[in-house]
């Protein structure tokens, strides 16, 4: 598959479910090479051998699950950009330099970082509440490169890992939450102030630093050493059904208690997105947030393009990259509206 047609290609967790609240369920799972330092310790000429390795593994052992690997110095800047907002590499890889690259699968279920914080980031991103089914992938992504790679490894401590947080599974769960009821009823920081007491981390649409721009959080777990991943996931899937039962709650509360509030909200979202003509992105999201939130509860039909969709392609790389051509800010305000139109018509 050509480079184009890859990135282009919609992801497989950006696919529609019959979660109303839980967009994707991703795991990743951070190793290391034993005979060479942590990525931040790698020489030039050592990080270009670690690249060189991996990606030959990854080539090989990809063959049965269509990974192809891209060198990320062979990519413009919004060629990384694209990745990024598809959730494929994190702002941290496209923002560092040297030899690094990512492996995909056409449908980028498969997402492997090379060269990160740790020398591999195995990654599975499915759509919907699926998070048994992204481990048992990784899972086997997983056994498949340890058979050809030598993994730093120890009886005691697990796996080893450059953020010490991480050592022991190696393992990161993480579901994205779609919560615009706990928004709009005040309810939101109790309800995630309270996952983050029972040892989860909260996060906005991108990860540590973001903002949940489109009332869209990433839930995942914070340590890893000293648990089993069975216990990892069996608390995250817990704390998730939680969340999952409040946000149902509160749209209930919603259409008993101010059933008029609440259509004008999802119908005004509609029309405007189907009459702006400037959008920016933080706005697109949050009126896509409502219309969202309108389609889920039986108030607005759906459009032609799903949520997660509409999304990702209208942020400023994927944008740029599906146009074809580089736009100012302003630019990409005027395309974008015209854009969300021609999906909500």
């Amino acid at each position: 598959m050509i480079r184009k047609e890859l990135l282009l290609q919609h992801s497989a967790w950006m696919s529609e479910t019959d979660s109303p609240v839980v967009i994707s369920s991703r795991v990743r799972l951070a190793r290391n090479l034993e005979d060479f330092p942590f990525p931040h310790g790698l020489s030039g000429e050592g990080a270009a051998q670690v690249e060189e390795t991996v990606s030959q593994v990854l080539t090989d052992v990809g063959s049965g699950n269509y990974l192809q690997y891209i060198s990320l110095t062979e990519l413009s800047s919004i060629e990384q950009q694209v990745l990024i907002e598809k959730h494929l590499i994190s702002p941290n890889l496209g923002a560092s330099s040297g030899a690094r690259g990512v492996a995909l699968a056409p449908d980028h279920r498969y997402a492997v970082m090379v060269n990160e914080e740790d020398h591999l980031r195995i990654q599975v991103l499915l759509p919907g509440n699926q998070l048994l089914e992204t481990h048992r992938l990784a899972t086997e992504l997983d056994d498949q490169l340890e058979e050809k790679l030598d993994f730093a490894y120890r009886e005691t401590q697990g796996y080893l890992t450059a953020c010490p947080t991480n050592v022991g599974t190696g393992l990161r769960a993480s579901v994205m939450i779609h919560v615009p009821g706990l928004v709009i009823m005040k309810q939101v920081q109790q309800v995630l102030g309270a996952a983050a007491r029972l040892g989860l981390a909260v996060r906005g649409l991108y990860g540590e630093g973001s903002q949940a721009f489109g009332h869209i959080y990433q839930v995942s777990n914070q340590i890893t050493l000293g648990k089993s991943e069975e216990d990892i996931l069996t608390h995250l899937e817990a704390v998730t059904r939680q969340i999952v039962e409040h946000e149902l709650q509160a749209r209930e509360l919603l259409r008993r208690q101010t059933p008029m509030l609440l259509e004008d909200k999802v119908w005004r979202a509609r029309g405007t997105l189907q009459n702006a003509r400037l959008l920016s992105s933080e706005d697109a999201m949050h009126l896509l947030s409502h219309d969202r939130l309108g389609t889920d509860m039986g108030l607005l039909p759906k459009a032609k393009d799903g949520f997660a969709t509409l999304i990702v392609d209208t942020r400023p790389g994927c944008l740029q990259y599906i146009l074809d051509r580089e736009l100012n800010p302003s630019q990409r305000d005027e395309e974008r509206a015209r854009f969300i139109r021609e999906k909500t018509a």
